[in-house]
């Protein structure tokens, strides 16, 4: 899963498509041509920056971020084109002109998202986050992380079924660095098999993140090897999507462990 967030505020990639304070369509197509021909099977674009502290913006604000791009990609590229959103409207308009799956870090915790996204009849993904983007990394805390993500799922996926999104369409994302120290982070690395119990798709994002920075003191633009590993071990362990920034170095990476794990022995 290739990242392309139509924000002037990401952490990674702000403002990155953005031409006299507008979104520039045609750039940010050629970025999700590139990402295609590197090997991404789905393009998660986002209108609404999820990094700590970011304040929300208006419905109408992050549709106009999104929309154009959704609908050129799915008139013009051969992939799967997520939109990264907790909005009820951009759901059903990004469904209106092509989109195929709806990834929500709230997992469909806002008024009408459920619905909206039951109504949609797409895939879903369903993250796990401790409070809000505007102030989940201030002193998060848990008994025992992977119980909690667990169960938090469980119920969701159960809620969701209960309103009718079918489970095969389902997706499961622990959140890392939602609500996350960095030793919760490592703890739900650790425990990933116990997730896949539940028996659905798992999708994970390490690319570029500050956990990275916290262990081993880079910068973002120096964290790629780091985000490499952590997608190899997040593979070996059970996960079926990876989001990343850099799809080439991540589809090459996996596909050794891919390999290895596929290896007869006898």
């Amino acid at each position: 899963m290739g990242v392309i967030n139509t924000t002037p505020d990401s952490f990674s990639d702000g403002g990155a498509y953005y031409r006299d304070a507008r979104l520039d369509v045609d750039r940010a197509l050629e970025r999700a041509r590139v990402l295609v021909a590197d090997g991404a099977r789905i393009i998660d674009i986002g209108g609404e920056s999820t990094r700590p502290g970011a304040a929300t913006v208006s419905e109408a604000e992050e549709c106009d971020r999104v929309l154009p791009l959704v609908e050129r990609i799915c008139a013009e590229l051969n992939v799967i084109v997520s939109v990264d959103t907790s909005s009820a409207t951009l759901m059903s308009a990004a469904a209106g002109v092509g989109a195929g799956m709806i990834n929500d870090v709230r997992a469909l915790g806002r008024e009408g998202a459920l619905q909206a996204a039951v109504a949609t009849g797409l895939p879903v993904c369903l993250m796990h986050m401790q409070g809000s983007p505007a102030d989940m990394q201030q002193s998060p805390r848990y008994q025992d992380v992977l119980a909690t993500v667990c169960h938090f799922l469980q119920q969701r996926i159960s809620d969701c079924v209960a309103a009718g999104l079918e489970r095969h369409r389902i997706v499961v994302d622990p959140g890392f660095g939602f609500g996350k120290t960095v030793q919760h982070n490592l703890q739900l690395l650790r425990g990933l098999p116990q997730l896949a119990e539940l028996g659905l798709p798992i999708l994970v994002g390490f690319s570029r993140k500050s956990m990275i920075g916290q262990l081993i003191g880079r910068a973002v633009d120096e964290r790629l090897p780091a985000s490499l590993a952590l997608a190899v071990m997040a593979s070996e362990r059970g996960a079926s999507i990876i989001r990343t920034h850099d799809v080439a170095a991540t589809v090459d990476a996996v596909a050794m462990s891919v390999a290895l794990a596929g290896v007869r022995t006898e």
